[in-house]
């Protein structure tokens, strides 16, 4: 059971509530006073957590949507440096860390790409635009994109099942956006399908045209309307050498 404010699990079950329903307090103290009617409430962490407004869904893969997020005023919500994550709290559901997939570049909002495999996961992919969910971060070091990056050649790999671009999709798009500052930059990205490589259209589109990047693309099998690589990433970085 957990609170419905900030996601607050109990180990052990109150008296008088029944198995999978929601306790509305943080912990056992205060349910008893709301028992006496000292109290109405008690999660003040829910209270300090951010609220986020929806703006955008958008449909990558099957199971993967991003989603593209504000402050109620309608601004970016916080600054973050590439590689960096949140923790999205659905109050009620529970919360989980996510890659920040957005560049710090963009002044308008921040995006999290995220895949459909969980509890929180189910909850977010159902969500519209217009619905709400609090924020909290960043979080994590980041990659020193300003310091031990600057005017190197970069290699990016990403695989696994399609979702491992999500946290390198950040840094990728910083240093295209200020693209003087590194040299040559190497993509290699591979997931099961064509239908599971998450910003395709971007990818084909945008980064495979820009003078000095190199796309890599492959995908575990063979399919009808696939003509690139066709393997995993590990034996496709050993051929390209």
């Amino acid at each position: 059971v957990r609170c419905w404010k900030c996601g607050f699990s109990f180990r052990y079950l109150p008296t008088g509530f029944l198995v999978g329903e929601d306790i509305p307090f943080d912990n056992l103290r205060d349910w008893t006073r709301w028992q006496k009617g000292e109290i109405v409430r008690l999660c003040d962490e829910a209270e300090d957590k951010p609220i986020f407004t929806d703006t955008d869904v958008r449909v990558d893969t099957p199971d993967v949507k991003t989603f593209r997020v504000v402050v109620l005023d309608g601004k970016k919500p916080f600054f973050h440096i590439p590689g960096q994550c949140a923790m999205l709290s659905i109050p009620g559901v529970g919360e989980a860390l996510f890659s920040i997939t957005s560049s710090p570049t963009l002044e308008e909002y921040v995006e999290f790409s995220i895949k459909k495999c969980g509890c929180v996961t189910e909850w977010l992919h159902a969500m519209e635009p217009g619905q709400q969910i609090t924020v909290r971060g960043p979080y994590g070091n980041g990659f020193p994109v300003d310091t031990d990056f600057a005017g190197k050649d970069l290699l990016f790999i990403a695989g696994g099942i399609g979702l491992g671009l999500a946290p390198l999709h950040s840094v990728i798009n910083y240093c295209r956006h200020y693209r003087d500052r590194y040299g040559k930059i190497d993509i290699v990205y591979g997931s099961r399908s064509k239908d599971d490589l998450v910003d395709y259209p971007e990818i084909e589109n945008v980064w495979c045209r820009e003078d000095g990047i190199n796309v890599h693309l492959t995908i575990d099998r063979e399919q009808p309307d696939w003509d690139g690589h066709v393997g995993f990433v590990p034996n496709y970085v050993k051929e390209l050498g």
